[in-house]
């Protein structure tokens, strides 16, 4: 199978500090996956580097390889074209006035809004109406981003993805601060983009954010990956207090896993 994303001895260092070490990871197309680990596990840093928001630490003893779409050179941009990022850090991004049209349809240029000097054709007009569509808010494209709600304007921005029909959708934490009504309707929305083909690498502290049809878990810890496999060998009680440092107990139901500490 062709790897959409190829990593070997990555790190990221910032400040003397490695937040990332020696990451080796390839995620396949077509693969759906699950990124689990604690707060300030590297989880976020690692969705930075992906996107190429921050490049690799560079050991000339070492070198790190990150390849992504089978390139070790890629055009940013085009990267960004074929990856759509939903980070929870932009939905504070646009201005308060920003319609949902613009915020869905800036996503073909990668800005924060749709700008004098961007040309909307027929076609992306059409693509952003669809990406509306199947995130059901067709009927809140001339609304302005402050009068939306939380599970609304996390479904914006998710539709602001899918405009260029990406390859690869890639979610950090895109549950938090939903009530756990919304998560059950947001793990059916995800389960439901993965059956029309969406890939999708979710990236979660939450056990419970994982859709039913995501196989695949990466435990991440202390800046490494601590393990990578099955969900159903991995999200057990022991691998899981493990990861999280705690006596955890782990629950499935219908396909959903729950933690609590255990004796809680």
């Amino acid at each position: 199978m062709d790897k959409a994303l190829e990593l070997r001895n990555v790190s990221v260092v910032r400040g003397g500090d490695r937040i990332l070490s020696g990451i080796d990871l390839d995620i396949f197309k077509g693969e759906n996956v699950a990124v689990i680990g604690p707060n300030g596990s590297g989880k976020t840093t690692l969705i930075k580097l992906l996107r190429g928001d921050i490049r690799p630490y560079y050991d000339e003893d070492s070198p790190a390889v990150m390849r992504i779409f089978g390139q070790d050179r890629w055009n940013l941009f085009e990267v960004r074209g074929r990856m759509g990022v939903v980070s929870m850090d932009l939905q504070s991004m646009f201005r308060a006035d920003t319609t949902v049209a613009e915020v869905v349809c800036s996503g073909f240029f990668n800005s924060l809004d749709v700008f004098r000097n961007h040309s909307l054709t027929d076609d992306m007009r059409r693509a952003a109406l669809e990406a509306a569509v199947t995130m059901g808010i067709e009927d809140l494209m001339s609304r302005p981003t402050e009068n939306l709600s939380l599970g609304e304007m996390r479904r914006t921005l998710i539709a602001r993805a899918l405009v260029t029909k990406p390859d690869l959708l890639v979610l950090d934490e895109p549950m938090t601060g939903l009530d756990i009504v919304m998560r059950s309707k947001f793990r059916a929305m995800f389960d439901i983009l993965i059956g029309t083909g969406v890939s999708i690498v979710m990236v979660t502290h939450e056990l419970t954010d994982i859709p039913s049809s995501v196989r695949r878990v990466v435990m991440v810890r202390d800046g490494a990956i601590f393990a990578d496999g099955p969900k159903e060998e991995l999200l057990t009680d022991d691998k899981v207090s493990d990861l999280y440092g705690e006596p955890i107990e782990v629950e499935v139901s219908d396909g959903i896993y729950r933690m609590h500490l255990r004796g809680a």
